[in-house]
């Protein structure tokens, strides 16, 4: 049994439980997810069985759709609503449909963002949250993401005892921290802000509309129906440019061979091959001749 299954992870579970409770429902060790999702949050998180764990970077360095609301009015030391307050700056005013966009619209692009002190980022060997936990002070890295785009979620704005909350949906680059973006976005609006809700809704082909969730694949498991919910490996890798090769091209690629250079694709990222619309393996630019590709990975 070898696919994808596009897994609604809900509130209260990390990544790494529903790895674990997948294994013990396909009764195998492959399995791995495919980007993780803090324990608070929900969301699309494809996970790989068997031999699509091949495919498990490529799947998880694709675009990431979220819905995040965020909370102007306070600031906490994790970046969202879990974490110790930090610096308080009540909301007075009534802040505009208009200017959320505008300042919405402002971050559409590559930008720099701090990495959060929360997290398992590592700097000298050690995760940033090791810092955090001891009290110990870091200076935190920065990193460019690409925000594809970002828009203001209609009829959510909500003002109370000082807080001003609203919701946005964003399409970003993989390594984007949303929480980080929620407390820019209040920088840039003149205020203290934190994360306060996160649900993923897309990771590169998956959407909410394909997820299932863990007591959904126990049924299915139950009814001998488990291969029903297993996307192919194939639509995980959707997104790399495809070089479709001859039969005898094709018996060369399943014994990992290199192959000469390609003219018809581009060949600065990895790419799927495939023989009659089937996927074969992924290959890349040889990094010592310029005029080969090499597999990363094969396919059986």
């Amino acid at each position: 049994m070898d696919g994808i299954i596009p897994l609604w992870k809900e509130k209260g579970k990390t990544s790494h439980d529903c790895v674990m409770e997948l294994r013990r429902i396909c009764q195998t060790k492959k399995v791995g997810h495919t980007g993780t999702l803090d324990p608070e949050v929900e969301g699309v998180l494809p996970i790989c069985i068997n031999q699509a764990t091949k495919i498990v970077p490529f799947l998880t360095d694709t675009k990431k759709t979220y819905q995040a609301q965020v909370t102007l009015g306070y600031t906490t030391d994790t970046e969202d609503s879990t974490g110790e307050t930090i610096t308080k700056k009540p909301v007075n005013e009534m802040i505009s449909e208009q200017e959320i966009n505008t300042v919405l619209q402002s971050f559409v692009g590559n930008i720099t963002q701090v990495v959060p002190l929360y997290s398992a980022v590592k700097v000298n060997g050690r995760k940033l949250y090791e810092y955090a936990r001891n009290n110990i002070p870091v200076n935190r890295p920065s990193r460019q993401v690409w925000i594809e785009s970002i828009t203001y979620i209609p009829n959510t704005i909500k003002a109370d005892n000082g807080l001003f909350h609203f919701s946005f949906e964003v399409n970003c680059s993989k390594g984007t921290y949303i929480r980080t973006l929620c407390v820019d976005l209040g920088e840039a609006l003149g205020y203290p802000a934190h994360m306060s809700a996160l649900v993923r809704t897309k990771t590169g082909g998956f959407s909410q509309e394909h997820a299932v969730t863990i007591a959904e694949v126990k049924e299915k498991k139950a009814q001998n129906e488990l291969s029903r919910l297993l996307f192919p490996i194939s639509y995980g890798v959707k997104h790399l440019a495809r070089y479709e090769v001859d039969r005898e091209t094709s018996l060369k690629v399943a014994n990992g061979q290199k192959l000469p250079k390609p003219t018809s694709i581009a060949t600065d990222k990895p790419f799927r091959v495939e023989y009659q619309d089937n996927l074969l393996a992924i290959y890349q630019k040889h990094p010592n001749n310029e005029n080969e590709i090499k597999p990363v990975r094969v396919f059986q």
